[in-house]
């Protein structure tokens, strides 16, 4: 089979590579139908995250199954299925309590298409077969009458940028309709995945970047834009706050508007290690803020809900490209990319 292969310093190419086989009940095979880049991907192919070269590239996408072990039970060959970017076994007891990022049957950071910081490569999504070592665990089945474009980062990005907002459904429904207020401070898709889930839930989302494609999608998606590199004190306060940019500047503007007892979650990775941060004022208001990894197969299901009621993310997407066109489009990506068969 074919997989596509980060070969040196923007180049990708088409690498022939034997076939996955099914070795143990539990597993199933997927072809891929559509891939969609990470933000991940995008920063790799643009030399902002200098990864040795050499491993198969992609794991966000929606795949169909081909084959089954014989003890998988929760999807036959023909499903359409989501394939979370983390590897879980769904039995031990991280993944029962739901950390499925940190599955403790596998090395930590057991993934796809990222090898050189997975604990365990799964191989790329940019290929003709995947192999999906627990099934049962892993799959997420995707009914026909979704958009599947709109819907391919959904391994990844999506349910990063929903863990963001929809774990607070409940403090923001305790509010005043007036206070249901979100920011995000936006750069790349996780920010405008965000800003178009909480509008998606009736929340007022104000959307902050300097990007105007970004922009524009964010107010396609539902939310008030402010062309600026970071939120001012005159944007706050609010209960909830998203930040998306690695920028510490940006992160500290954005805790600065996080309201007292408030919850900020920055999706960032700050590649240059030691971030300041407003600890002191935290403190003083009581500001939460979360970072870390998703756990991408626990939150599947819930985004999924939301997205078969009617939530069109499509607005996120840059550009649909051609399958076989991918080793081309793959290092000039700069934003949310899609390749379908």
């Amino acid at each position: 089979m074919r997989q596509l292969v980060f070969e040196k310093a923007h180049s990708y190419g088409w690498h022939e590579v034997a076939d996955p086989e099914i070795q143990a009940p539990e597993q199933a095979i997927v072809r891929p139908l559509l891939v969609a880049c990470c933000d991940l991907d995008v920063a790799v192919a643009e030399g902002r995250l200098p990864l040795p070269p050499g491993h198969a590239v992609g794991h966000e996408g929606i795949g169909e199954v081909v084959a089954v072990g014989d003890a998988v039970q929760g999807v036959r060959p023909g499903d359409r299925v989501v394939v979370p970017f983390q590897i879980s076994c769904g039995q031990c007891r991280e993944c029962q309590r739901g950390v499925t990022g940190s599955c403790a049957a596998l090395p930590l950071m057991a993934m796809y298409g990222m090898a050189p910081l997975a604990g365990l490569d799964g191989g790329g999504f940019m290929a003709d077969l995947v192999l999906v070592p627990y099934a049962d665990a892993m799959l997420v089945p995707i009914t026909s009458g979704v958009d599947l474009v709109g819907i391919a980062s959904l391994s990844d990005n999506i349910v990063d940028a929903w863990r963001a907002v929809g774990p607070y459904r409940t403090e923001l429904a305790a509010l005043d309709e007036a206070d249901r207020r979100v920011l995000v401070a936006g750069r790349q898709s996780i920010g405008l995945y965000a800003a178009g889930l909480a509008a998606a839930l009736g929340y007022d989302v104000d959307y902050v970047d300097i990007d105007p494609q970004r922009l524009a999608a964010a107010e396609k998606l539902g939310a008030t834009v402010h062309d600026r590199p970071k939120p001012d004190k005159s944007m706050g306060p609010y209960p909830v706050t998203v930040h998306t940019s690695a920028d510490p500047a940006a992160l500290a503007a954005t805790l600065r508007v996080t309201w007292p007892d408030g919850v900020c979650t920055d999706t960032g990775i700050y590649y240059q290690g030691a971030v300041e941060m407003p600890l002191l004022p935290m403190y003083t208001r009581g500001v939460r803020f979360v970072t870390g990894r998703v756990n991408a197969r626990a939150v599947i299901p819930e985004v999924v809900e939301l997205l078969e009621a009617g939530c069109d993310l499509t607005p996120v997407v840059d550009r649909v490209v051609p399958w076989d066109d991918a080793a081309e489009v793959w290092p000039t990506m700069t934003g949310k990319t899609v390749f379908t068969r």
